[in-house]
């Protein structure tokens, strides 16, 4: 049988992502219908605010216009996450912070890695990117004359998530014929061989389909509750299991920081993410170390302002992901096939990176579902268990011990097998690419080395030759010549993005 009706069960992010990833990949078939279906009665969460650069390849693809994105949906530029507070402040002061830019510790490609090691005294390993002094100074990663998702460094976005799925919305009904209905469903209807067949609605009525996409969130309507797929836990690894957010109003004359703030706490951390309009902060704690009550006062100081009867609203976060994203004629995306806290954006990259696999392994057929799902399997439950490692790394090797949280977060012992290893091996040589086997590594060697000597990972420094230190020293200075000329030349954030809403006014 050929698959020619799919539903996407579910709007938000993940399910506009599905669609257009879809839209694009499908709809040269004439046979295929697309149909998203969403309830008016469930809101979506819409805290998903930050990205990775990925995403710009993205939109690209799905034909939508960077100006449009940054006009439509409050956005502004991200270029990486400033950490703050992640180390012992007796020993680092309470000033300490690094970056994880959005670009190479390899200036023109080579590697100065081990130079650093023999030399860190000399500068922190963040400003081995031009991007460093760029955020500090609060500069727009873009030029005037920088061509669409181009820019002078690379760079993401930060945006309103509910403005986000309205853009995707529109692209995908306008662009990819995507049906849109609002619909109550009071039943999944499924098949003799288990697969799923349809639904049944609140007022009787049935509607069939061959494909289904559950992006219902959390609840996981149809892969977790109807398929029953059961769900991973692993809040062994992340302890973090609650959040509070709030919005918090800007001035239209205030600088905009380049970047997301992550700032540590007792038992947890803190996002701030700067729009054109506001900022979306969140307190993100383990309610197994710290009451609704502490958590309050604590974003209460962050904020400088009494929350108590603010109107905060409370996010529990299921750590971990459904054994199979994929089961029959079903695969889950976004919420309803798993989580691991918003530390480093990975909620739209993970639903992007899903959304984009099985768009690319969609089957013609019901008969090839099998042998599909079971490759897609594979490769999606290996990036989660990447993914958990990468967020885990950052509680793991910090050396706060001033709370219980921290003590058991980096005394815990339950690491993967590939972090454990890659850990205890980068204790004797700094990680290089081919420690990063799979194509499926959605964080690699960068990464990694932002975030371990960010931290002071104790990797044992090796010998450096007399012309690897001279090119060295050559690359890093001219790393810090560019930085100097880029924080002077381009223009501040908040003035770029006032000046292209000034430019899109008066056309």
């Amino acid at each position: 049988m050929k698959i020619k009706r799919i539903a996407i069960v579910g709007g938000g992010t993940a399910g506009w992502l599905a669609a257009n990833h879809l839209g694009v990949e499908l709809s040269r078939d004439p046979d295929i219908e697309i149909t998203l279906i969403e309830s008016k009665d469930i809101p979506i969460i819409g805290v998903g605010e930050g990205t990775v650069p990925q995403i710009k390849a993205t939109l690209k693809k799905f034909g939508i216009a960077e100006v449009d994105l940054l006009a439509s949906c409050d956005a502004t530029f991200k270029q990486g996450i400033k950490f703050s507070q992640w180390m012992d402040v007796k020993k680092h002061g309470e000033k300490h912070f690094y970056y994880h830019p959005f670009s190479s510790p390899f200036p023109s490609g080579y590697d100065v890695t081990n130079y650093w090691l023999n030399n860190k005294e000399d500068c922190d390993f963040s400003k081995l990117s031009e991007i460093y002094s760029i955020a500090e100074s609060n500069r727009s990663p873009k030029q005037k004359s920088s061509p669409p998702y181009v820019g002078a460094v690379d760079y993401a976005y930060h945006f309103n998530a509910v403005k986000f799925a309205e853009l995707l919305a529109n692209n995908a009904r306008e662009k990819f014929a995507v049906k849109h209905i609002y619909e109550t469903i009071a039943q999944v209807t499924t098949s003799d061989d288990g697969s799923l067949s349809g639904f049944i609605y609140g007022d009787g009525r049935t509607q069939q389909f061959d494909f289904f996409v559950d992006c219902t969130g959390f609840a996981s309507l149809l892969l977790g509750k109807t398929l029953g797929v059961p769900f991973l836990n692993k809040s062994d690894q992340i302890l973090t299991d609650t959040a509070l957010a709030l919005q918090e109003p800007i001035a239209q004359t205030d600088e905009i920081q380049p970047y997301t703030s992550a700032t540590a706490h007792a038992a947890g951390w803190i996002w701030d993410i700067p729009l054109t309009t506001r900022r979306g902060i969140g307190f993100v704690y383990s309610s197994e170390h710290m009451s609704e009550s502490q958590a309050v006062e604590g974003f209460s100081a962050y904020l400088g302002r009494d929350l108590h009867s603010a109107n905060l609203r409370k996010i529990p976060m299921q750590i971990g992901y459904r054994e199979s994203f994929w089961q029959k004629n079903c695969v889950a995306l976004g919420l309803a096939q798993g989580f691991v806290e918003p530390l480093e954006a990975t909620s739209i990259l993970v639903t992007d990176f899903a959304a984009l696999q099985l768009a690319r392994n969609f089957p013609v057929f019901a008969q090839d579902i099998a042998a599909v799902s079971d490759y897609c399997n594979k490769v999606v439950r290996y990036t989660w268990e990447r993914v958990i490692d990468f967020v885990q790394l950052h509680y793991y090797i910090s050396d706060r011990r001033d709370s219980r949280f921290w003590q058991e977060s980096t005394e815990n012992s339950m690491l993967s097998d590939v972090l454990r290893e890659r850990l205890a091996l980068w204790k004797i040589a700094a990680p290089k690419k081919s420690d990063f086997f799979s194509a499926f590594d959605i964080f690699g060697v960068e990464n990694y080395l932002f975030v371990l000597y960010g931290m002071h990972y104790p990797t044992r420094a090796g010998v450096v030759g007399v012309k690897e230190v001279d090119r060295a020293k050559e690359l890093i200075n001219s790393v810090q010549e560019k930085s100097r000329h880029m924080s002077g030349a381009l223009l501040s954030h908040r003035r770029w993005l006032t000046e292209l809403q000034q430019a899109l006014a008066s056309r």
